[in-house]
């Protein structure tokens, strides 16, 4: 057994040709202007459940995508066949898709002098030398760490051991091309705790662009384990308001729901709680919100964005006051502004570590509610109104007393983020968000 599917991953050197045809074939069509990316990627994904195996899958895709403009008319296919005849299929596609549509002022690639011209080496791809057998091993300790972690531990969804890499070419019509590499591997396990109504379910989770920078598949395990037996025995909340605390997997939610209110679609369709609040202060004075794109092996980094600008480090939120917006070409148009380099989205959002850990953070709420589960999607980014369930651990006089399930926490965005008491400085380096945990002044807490 091969660790990977026997085709290697193609050159990006083979994969500019074929962009570069594309990009010929729109012309010959009668294109004013096209853009292509092309895509593949290969890698494998385990699981193992009380030791057996329950799944091995090796995974290859590829992906064309293609879009062109006739004037300000515009039109897009996709295809997995690389081949000329699949070429031609996609970009004749697109463009009888453009032909028939109508026109839209803001259509259009992005302006020239944005295109990218620097590209710093962002260390984002590193393959795993790991052979099926091995990663069912590890997938198995992992598994045998949680049941191993405390004896109610009764019965387990599974551990799993994930590995790909992809490569990927995008160019335009003004002449731009770029190429990135890049590999994400991750271990995870899932156990319950408890028998009949008192079983409690939790898992715990790693992920990274390089082998080494997981945390080992033991201590994986091991924090499952530990987590849903810690859930054992929850209890219900009466209804109040008390102070929140949102450990870093989880405040990651909160950073993404602002990232949704300054992004260029939601703004153009006055969808945004945050619309006019350019310049003013959003959220408590302690936070400060970066944009870095160039980080060695961040999840999200990039030196240009899916339309080939340029990628800038941009400081979004200083001393709570809002600082800009994240746009593409389009929203920018849309809203008679420029392009920020974020067509595709924010690349490596850094929130600004406070100066004590989680237990800190614990002592100084002294008593509330730490968040461990969040469910539903009760969040409406056009009021900012926020409701979702929730299951986590009660604390009082600083310590945690116990565990509490099927409550519904509730605020809003805007005033939960100026609520912000503390940050933490538990930051996870190898997320996409780098957050430490969020203590809330206060939040509803309802059975």
């Amino acid at each position: 057994m091969t660790a990977q599917p026997p085709a290697t991953l193609p050159s990006p050197s083979e994969l500019a040709d074929r962009v570069q045809q594309v990009l010929e074939r729109a012309r010959a069509f009668g294109a004013t202007a096209a853009e292509a990316s092309l895509s593949a990627s290969r890698g494998f994904s385990l699981s193992v459940r009380k030791s057996e195996i329950e799944s091995l899958e090796f995974q290859q895709d590829r992906d064309l995508g293609v879009t062109v403009y006739f004037g300000q008319r515009k039109g897009n296919a996709s295809t997995g066949d690389f081949s000329d005849r699949g070429i031609a299929e996609a970009v004749r596609a697109a463009c009888d898709i453009a032909q028939a549509t109508g026109e839209d002022p803001c259509n259009g690639l992005a302006d020239p002098e944005r295109m990218a011209r620097e590209f710093p080496e962002l260390d984002l791809d590193h393959p795993w030398d790991l052979s099926p057998e091995q990663a069912i091993e590890l997938a198995k300790s992992c598994e045998a760490a949680a049941f191993a972690a405390d004896a109610r531990i009764s019965q387990s969804e599974g551990a799993s051991v994930a590995s790909h890499r992809g490569v990927s070419v995008y160019a335009n019509s003004h002449g731009f091309i770029g190429h990135r590499h890049g590999s994400q591997h991750s271990i995870s396990c899932a156990v319950v705790a408890g028998e009949g109504e008192e079983m409690q379910r939790d898992y715990w989770y790693s992920g990274a662009r390089r082998p080494s920078d997981l945390l080992p598949a033991e201590a994986i395990g091991r924090r499952a384990g530990e987590r849903a037996a810690a859930r054992v025995g929850s209890r219900k909340l009466t209804t109040r308001q008390a102070p929140v605390l949102f450990p870093p997997e989880l405040a990651r939610g909160l950073w993404g729901h602002f990232v949704g209110a300054i992004s260029g679609g939601s703004l153009y369709r006055k969808a945004s709680f945050l619309l006019d609040k350019l310049g003013q202060p959003v959220f408590s004075p302690l936070v400060r919100l970066e944009q870095q794109p160039h980080l060695p092996r961040g999840s999200a980094s990039a030196a240009w964005d899916s339309e080939g600008v340029a990628t800038e480090p941009r400081v979004l939120v200083d001393d709570g006051v809002l600082q800009g917006w994240l746009l593409g070409s389009y929203s920018a148009r849309k809203l008679g502004l420029q392009s920020t380099g974020n067509a595709g989205g924010v690349y490596n959002l850094v929130v600004r570590p406070g100066d004590k850990d989680f237990r800190a953070l614990v002592r100084e709420m002294h008593e509330g509610l730490i968040v461990t589960e969040l469910l539903g999607h009760g969040v409406n980014g056009v009021t900012g109104d926020y409701s979702r369930g929730a299951a986590g651990f009660w604390v009082e006089n600083g310590e945690i007393a116990y565990p509490v399930q099927e409550l519904t926490i509730a605020g809003n965005l805007l005033e939960m983020y100026r609520d912000i008491a503390a940050l933490g400085s538990d930051v996870d380096l190898l997320a996409g968000t780098r957050s430490g945990s969020v203590l809330l002044k206060k939040m509803t807490i309802a059975a």
